[in-house]
């Protein structure tokens, strides 16, 4: 067991070996049930807390792949539905080649794997695109609901250009729908290396947020579906615009807290935290931000000039001087909990 020396203490999840690391990590908090997920070289690995975080078990192999991209959010995602946990992420069994290929596969799917057993064992994948190859971007996002009810939106690539597609599943991951296009953009393609992020709404719908490619700004738009799952007219945030002719890879986060959605993102070097249908607030510099609202408080993180700033109640605090990649969740207690990147291992702070 990994355990931490004294309350809001670091724990640090170290790589079995000077020639692996483990990357991209993510969290999912249900109960006293807390799941880490990240990759590893060809593998994909969960690691399960039983008290909020506070200890973690030896982490546990989902699935092996040829090709799993594991760079600038890619990676899995993971949810807790009811006793399950389910993991999704895009694998493929050759990598694309030529300059720009990136380590990504040129034939990725995106999968889900369950667990009915708190992570000790693993079903078999099932596959959420029915198109193959057309998340192979690996970008994509993971949401649930208090029913469990699961919902995963992608960049997706069966036409030329980069669009925005998504699908749901009522039981847990065991099945999905047929693949729906949530947007494509007048402009020919949506912006093709940045994640979308998804949460549920009320009355069952979901909201999608991405950053979008429109008259040569590279904004952040959220997209509410309606009816018979199809998608209203999106929203975009923040007053201000980027101009930018290449794509920043940082999607930023979406939650849901009270009624309200409250996003955290990034224009050319700032994070901005936005309340949808109000003005943004810059809160800060940086890349790679994330967000909680845990007991009716807002928490980011992000990444500046390689360091790892916390933001709460409106202040700054750096939390570790070499780190990427940031993931932060809520605990049902009202604390919340960060992990990171670092040092080739995956680190994890309680935060009161």
């Amino acid at each position: 067991m990994h355990t931490l020396i004294a309350a809001f203490a670091l724990v640090q999840l170290a790589a079995p070996s000077p020639n692996s690391s483990y990357r991209e990590p993510q969290i999912a908090a249900a109960g006293k049930l807390t799941a880490l997920a990240f990759g590893s070289g060809s593998n994909i690995l969960v690691a399960v807390s039983a008290d909020g975080g506070v200890t973690f078990a030896k982490p546990v192999r989902v699935a092996e792949a040829p090709v799993v991209p594991l760079t600038r959010h890619r990676g899995p995602r993971i949810v807790i539905s009811g006793n399950t946990i389910v993991v999704t992420a895009v694998v493929g069994e050759n990598e694309a080649k030529g300059a720009h290929s990136h380590g990504l596969p040129s034939d990725g799917d995106l999968f889900a794997w369950r667990s009915a057993d708190q992570g000790r064992t693993w079903a078999k994948p099932v596959r959420i695109n029915d198109v193959p190859g057309a998340p192979r971007e690996g970008l994509h996002t993971l949401a649930v609901d208090s029913h469990g009810n699961l919902f995963a939106a992608w960049l997706d690539l069966r036409e030329q250009g980069t669009r925005l597609y998504g699908a749901w599943s009522a039981d847990a991951g065991a099945t999905w729908s047929k693949n729906v296009k949530i947007y494509e953009s007048p402009d020919g393609t949506i912006c093709q290396c940045c994640h979308p992020t998804a949460i549920f709404a009320e009355n069952g719908n979901v909201e999608v947020m991405w950053r979008n490619v429109l008259k040569g700004s590279r904004d952040f738009y959220v997209i509410t579906s309606v009816a018979d799952r199809r998608f209203g007219i999106p929203q975009k945030l923040g007053n201000g615009t980027w101009k930018i002719n290449a794509c920043p890879m940082d999607g930023g986060a979406m939650v849901r807290d009270h009624g309200k959605t409250i996003t955290v993102w990034r224009r050319e070097n700032e994070i901005f935290l936005d309340e949808l249908g109000r003005p943004e607030t810059k809160i800060g510099d940086g890349k790679d931000a994330t967000l909680a609202v845990a007991g009716g408080v807002p928490y980011a993180a992000w990444i500046k000039d390689s360091r790892l700033i916390l933001w709460h109640g409106g202040k700054e605090e750096a939390i570790a001087a070499q780190a990427a990649f940031p993931n932060l969740a809520a605990l049902p207690e009202g604390r919340a909990l960060l992990a990171w990147e670092a040092n080739n291992g995956i680190s994890v702070k309680g935060l009161p």
